[in-house]
C-alpha cells in the first residue's frame, strides 16, 4: 500500500535493536510518509539523536521538559498528529511500564495518549530469558488484549548476548509491513482468500525442468495486501524471488512446485475459501515421463526429443466448481488480440474478473518491480491501472474485486 501522506510515530526504547530503526526511517521517508520520532533518554546511548533528527527531518521528542520541544505537551500533540505509532524496540521495561498505565518519560507519556485512539505495532526485542520472564508475558498477554495494539512475534536467532533464543527484532522490512498492516482498511475481515503464485516447474530429470519466467511478485504483493487488510490467506506457490513479509501471520504458505502439486493443493483449498486470485504462472504442459537419472548427451547426439502432456487447468477446475457466493479472478498475460483473449478465458473458466497485462508494456510482466494492468469484470467497466509499483496495483485489484463484493453484499 502507499504511505504517501501518512503520518508515522515512532518510540523507541533502550535496546541494542534500535541500530535498525534508521534504516526504517530512510524507507517510511522514501515512501511518502512524515516520520517524528520519540525516544527513551537510554535509548539515544544506541542510536544518535543527530542521525534520528536528519533521517526524519523534525526533532526528536526525548525529555519531557526539553526547552526544544516545540509544544508544552509533546505527548498530547504527537499522537494528535499521527495516523499510527510503532514501538520498536520494546524492551522489558517499557512493556512493563505500558501494560501497567505507568507514564514517566518522553516515551511512555506519548504512548499512554496514544494508546486510547490510535493503531500501534509494539516490536518485543530483548534476550530470551527476559522475554520468557513470567511478567513480560503477563504484559504481553495484557497488551494484547487492546483492540488497538498489534504485537509482533520476536524472531529466533543470535542474540546481542552471544546465544542463540527467541528475541530478535524483526528487520526493517518487516516493520514496515507490519505499519502497512496497522494502516489498511479492515474490509476483508473474515474472509478466506485462495491465491497462487511464482512459476511452476515440470521435470525433465533430476537436475533440470521446464518452467517460465515468472518471479511470484505480483502474487506475493496480493497475498500481502489481502492480509493487511484483514483477510485469512493462502499462499500457493511456485518458484518465487522474494520472501513472503508475513509479520502477523495471516498468510498460510505453501509451495507446490509441479503443476499437479498446485492443482491439488488449489482443489483442497477451495470449498473453505471465499476467493481466489490465480495469479501464477502455471505450465500447460509437463514431461510424459521424468527420468530418474541425469540425461546424458551421447557421443554424436544431435537433438532430444522430449514427450508433453497437457496439465490439469487450476482455474477451469476451479470455476466449475464455484459457489454462488465464491469469487474467482484470473490473471491473463498476452502478447497479441490481449482483449480479446483475456474475455475468452474469463467466460471459458467461469470467473468473475480477469487482469489482463502485455508483455509489450514497458516496466509491466516478469521479474520487475511495477505493472500495468487492465481489469476486466463481468458486467461491469473494465478499469485501467497505469504504470505503478506492484504493490499499488495489487491494492487496486482488490478495492475492485474483493473489496467491490464484500461492499456489494
Amino acid at each position: 500500500m502507499s504511505l504517501q501522506g501518512k503520518h508515522i510515530l515512532i518510540g523507541i526504547s533502550g535496546g541494542i535493536a534500535a541500530y535498525k530503526i534508521p534504516e526504517l526511517i530512510r524507507m517510511l521517508v522514501k515512501n511518502g510518509a512524515e516520520v517524528r520520532v520519540t525516544t527513551t533518554r537510554h535509548a539515544l546511548e544506541f542510536v544518535t539523536e543527530l542521525t534520528l533528527q536528519t533521517l526524519s527531518g523534525h526533532p526528536v521528542y526525548s525529555d519531557v521538559f526539553a526547552a526544544i520541544n516545540e509544544h508544552a505537551t509533546e505527548h498530547i500533540s504527537l499522537p494528535e498528529w499521527a495516523d499510527m505509532m510503532l514501538l520498536a524496540p520494546a524492551t522489558a521495561n517499557v512493556l512493563g511500564k505500558m501494560a501497567a498505565g505507568i507514564a514517566d518519560d518522553a516515551l511512555t507519556t506519548t504512548l499512554c495518549s496514544c494508546a486510547a485512539r490510535k493503531p500501534i505495532v509494539i516490536a518485543p526485542a530483548m534476550n530470551d530469558k527476559m522475554w520468557e520472564c513470567p511478567a513480560t508475558q503477563q504484559a504481553i498477554t495484557s497488551l494484547s488484549s487492546w483492540e488497538n495494539v498489534h504485537i509482533l512475534e520476536p524472531e529466533e536467532g543470535l542474540l546481542a548476548c552471544g546465544t542463540n533464543g527467541k528475541g530478535r527484532m524483526p528487520e526493517a522490512a518487516t516493520l514496515q509491513e507490519a505499519i502497512e498492516y496497522a494502516l489498511a482498511p479492515q474490509d476483508l475481515t473474515g474472509r478466506k482468500v485462495l491465491i497462487t503464485a511464482g512459476a511452476t516447474r515440470e521435470g525433465i530429470d533430476p537436475v533440470r525442468f521446464i518452467s517460465n519466467y515468472s518471479t511470484g511478485k505480483m502474487g506475493i504483493a496480493l497475498a500481502q495486501e489481502c492480509a493487511r487488510r484483514g483477510a485469512v490467506v493462502h499462499l500457493v506457490c511456485g518458484a518465487v524471488s522474494q520472501a513472503v513479509l508475513n509479520p502477523f501471520g495471516a498468510i498460510r504458505y505453501k509451495e507446490t512446485l509441479s503443476a499437479q502439486s498446485m492443482y491439488e493443493t488449489c482443489m483442497e483449498t477451495w470449498p473453505e475459501a471465499d476467493a481466489a486470485i490465480l495469479c501464477a504462472a502455471v505450465a500447460d504442459f509437463t514431461p510424459v515421463n521424468e527420468a530418474d537419472e541425469k540425461i546424458k548427451k551421447q557421443p554424436g547426439q544431435t537433438g532430444l526429443t522430449l514427450e508433453l502432456r497437457t496439465t490439469r487447468d487450476i482455474a477451469k477446475a476451479l470455476g466449475e466448481t464455484k459457489r454462488a457466493q465464491q469469487q474467482l479472478i484470473g490473471f491473463a498475460l498476452e502478447t497479441q488480440n490481449e482483449q480479446a483473449n483475456a474475455l475468452r478465458k474469463m467466460q471459458s473458466k467461469h470467473l468473475d474478473a480477469i487482469v489482463l497485462n502485455s508483455l509489450r508494456d514497458p516496466g509491466a510482466g516478469f521479474g520487475v518491480d511495477t505493472n500495468r494492468v487492465t481489469i476486466l469484470r463481468c458486467e461491469a467497466p473494465a478499469i485501467e491501472l497505469p504504470l505503478q509499483s506492484k504493490a499499488t496495483i495489487a491494492a487496486g485489484i482488490i478495492d475492485a474485486t474483493l473489496a467491490a463484493h464484500s461492499i456489494g453484499n
